[in-house]
């Protein structure tokens, strides 16, 4: 069996939660404060980052959420999340890494440090004109969400991918955290309404980090 270790919050380990429940892997949970730099998980994993993925019985230490899925979805031929023609796989990657590193570094990131980091960590107030420009670039994405799903009917294309887990896991945090104004995205709307509803993300929506309560809509695929 696989040990996922994660923390509620980790949209890197949602991104993998996500892949391994639309394939039908099982796995445990192990909770981990990459912050707590505990030594026996950097022996996993010295960068000290989550996720990490960990079957004991056959040696397999997997570490990196592009890593990680990248090896399922070579390993694992149920639902592929990235198929189509070489042109179609890599605008899969590209927005994957869109999702990855810009959504995360411009809006996600700068969340996870105001309201969640300095809150358990630092017990320090966040510091609100980091989160107004978080909150704004976080609406110029989802304007280019609300473009590619105008002429898509997937982030990438015309079938669910790897793209879309992606920009779900970190849409959701965001969302946890309450720095996403819906109002005038109703194309990303919907496709995250949809998304909420299915069966891989129900789990992550009953999910809670200490001392810090989503918005009231969070939980519900209906908002």
């Amino acid at each position: 069996m696989w040990q996922l270790f994660q923390f509620p919050l980790c949209p890197f380990s949602r991104k993998v939660r996500l892949l391994l429940g639309e394939k039908g892997i099982g796995y445990d949970l192990v909770r981990e404060s990459p912050w707590e730099m505990r030594d026996e998980f950097l022996d996993l994993n010295p960068a000290g980052t989550t996720p990490v993925v960990v079957d004991q019985e056959k040696g397999i230490t997997l570490i990196d959420s592009q890593a990680i899925c990248e090896y399922f979805e070579e390993t694992v031929e149920k639902f592929p999340l990235i198929s189509g023609t070489a042109a179609g796989r890599a605008e899969v990657r590209r927005l994957t890494a869109f999702f990855d590193q810009n959504f995360y570094g411009d809006v996600v990131g700068p969340l996870l440090h105001e309201r969640m980091k300095k809150r358990l960590i630092e017990r320090v107030s966040p510091d609100a004109r980091v989160l107004r420009e978080a909150m704004r670039r976080a609406n110029v994405h989802m304007d280019y969400m609300d473009y590619l799903l105008d002429h898509r009917s997937w982030m990438a294309g015309g079938t669910l991918s790897l793209a879309d887990i992606a920009a779900a896991a970190h849409l959701s945090v965001a969302d946890y955290l309450g720095g996403i104004d819906w109002a005038g995205h109703e194309p990303v709307k919907r496709w995250y309404a949809g998304f909420k509803s299915r069966p891989s993300f129900r789990p992550l929506l009953s999910e809670r980090m200490e001392v810090i309560t989503p918005p009231a809509h969070y939980e519900k695929p209906d908002f």
